[in-house]
């Protein structure tokens, strides 16, 4: 049992490679993003929301983690803290965690696709290039999978995934 969880900045392709990993394996998927959005339509809470986005798919993933199901995490993920938390579900239910940070190098293809991707959640605002390379985004401390999507379509990233899941 796997827990993988796609991090990367914003417009990178993380729901992209999600969608893909999930039409090939057939693993639950949690975005953060979805129940964040969730959250703000049906409740009096606003963004920012700090940790219960995170905290409530974690608490999700645990759950299908003890029931043997690997799931697929998709987040910005970008602290350590963040990350640790992840590392500690996985852990936590004796799963492999397979993490991935997705990057886009060509900034101006990055740029491009902030300021023409389309919203698939209900009322969520997509964040602004300006917020995006603004944000706090700590670099990574630990091994783990790093793919460009600048060079790298979303099959070929979710074959470099199934690749490590082999592994």
């Amino acid at each position: 049992m796997t827990l993988i969880v796609l991090g990367g900045l914003p417009a990178t392709g993380k729901s992209t490679i999600a969608a893909e990993l999930v039409r090939r394996t057939g693993f639950p998927y949690l975005r953060v993003d979805t129940i964040e959005q969730t959250i703000v339509r049906t409740t009096p809470l606003r963004q920012p929301l700090g940790v219960i986005g995170y905290a409530i798919a974690q608490t999700l993933a645990a759950e299908q983690l003890r029931h043997n199901v690997s799931v697929i995490v998709e987040c910005v993920n970008p602290l350590a803290v963040t990350r640790d938390a992840w590392r500690d579900v996985a852990l936590t239910a004796g799963a492999r965690l397979v993490e991935v940070e997705l990057v886009c190098t060509d900034q101006d293809a990055h740029r491009r696709r902030v300021e023409t991707r389309e919203v698939d959640i209900p009322d969520l605002v997509n964040p602004t290039w300006e917020e995006i390379i603004g944000r706090e985004y700590a670099p990574w401390d630990r091994a783990h999978l790093v793919i460009d999507t600048a060079t790298h379509s979303a099959s070929e990233a979710a074959d470099l995934i199934a690749a490590d899941l082999r592994q």
